[in-house]
């Protein structure tokens, strides 16, 4: 692919936040699962992907599980373990490198990726005073977002 294919245009959502280059060397189903992944306001699994896909032409699962692989093995994607479900890197420029850390809202999906050096250092420390060669760090915070904390509660009422 020439990287000037447009991702698939998913009326009704936005994920501003998520502005890549896209690499010139991706396959057209990298495309149009990364794009999808881009413009998910959630988390999305790889059937709900599959479902969004279908009238691009993506019609088995194995297809968006082989863009997925690849997509998080270049850093463009990431797994969230605890959703199994995957999301478009939010760092643009830093994919697959350090420490990934992620804020997952319980209230309304929201997902925020972030890195903290000190976070990073620590671990790295840890693992080198314990012998321990680490492949991959991934944080999953689970919680609810400043929007949600802000909200009244539907219990209050």
């Amino acid at each position: 692919m020439n990287g000037s294919h447009k991702p698939p245009d998913h009326a009704g959502e936005d994920h501003s936040a998520h502005d890549h280059v896209w690499a010139a060397d991706l396959t057209r189903n990298q495309e149009l699962v990364l794009g999808t992944l881009a413009h998910a306001r959630a988390p999305l699994s790889a059937y709900e992907i599959l479902d969004r896909l279908r009238d691009d032409g993506l019609k088995a699962p194995l297809q968006v599980y082989r863009a997925l692989d690849k997509l998080t093995a270049r850093g463009l994607a990431h797994r969230l373990e605890s959703l199994n479900a995957f999301v478009c890197c939010a760092d643009a420029h830093n994919h697959g490198t350090g420490t990934t850390a992620f804020a997952i809202c319980e209230g309304c999906g929201k997902v925020e990726e972030f890195a903290d050096a000190k976070i990073e250092a620590r671990l790295s420390a840890w693992g080198d005073s314990n012998g321990f060669a680490t492949t991959r760090t991934t944080i999953e915070l689970r919680g609810r977002c400043s929007d949600c904390v802000s909200r009244p509660s539907a219990s209050a009422e």
